[in-house]
């Protein structure tokens, strides 16, 4: 079994609640709004990490992390962008079994084209009345499923 933890749109903010629920976890994905280097150090500290660049990450910290990744997870293939807008390969062509996305700080998990799409949600500030949310991905032989987790703040 593999366990992946899922955070995006930190905004500079990493509650504690957020590392709490990452904890465990064999990798550390971060979809983008990460707001700081401490927050990438910080994941970093729990597990292995991917992080992409999200539209709010402009300063010159940021400028060496990539837009889009996609990682060999095992035997299949993790891809992950800031905004799901921007998505510009058909991925079950292109072989990916999982997309990882934030951006609209709304929680999602959605099975489309033999694709599973993972919005874990905004770990950061509050915004409007959405909940505060991160994700996993739980891996077991050829199953993967993804369930939101929603933090007590």
């Amino acid at each position: 079994m593999m366990r992946i933890g899922l955070i995006s749109d930190t905004h500079g903010l990493l509650r504690p609640q957020a590392l709490e629920a990452l904890r465990g976890s064999d990798h550390i994905v971060h979809a983008g709004d990460i707001g700081g280097p401490q927050i990438l150090a910080a994941l970093r500290e729990l597990a292995p990490l991917t992080a992409v660049r999200g539209n709010n990450d402009r300063a010159p910290w940021a400028q060496g992390i990539a837009a889009t990744e996609t990682v060999l997870m095992a035997d299949w293939r993790l891809h992950v962008l800031h905004d799901l807008k921007e998505l510009d390969i058909d991925p079950a062509a292109a072989g990916i079994r999982v997309v990882v996305s934030g951006h609209s700080h709304r929680p999602l998990v959605q099975q489309r084209n033999g694709v599973l799409y993972v919005n874990p949600g905004s770990a950061g500030p509050r915004r409007f009345k959405l909940p505060v949310t991160v994700a996993e991905l739980v891996v077991e032989g050829p199953l993967v499923r993804a369930r939101i987790v929603a933090l007590a703040i």
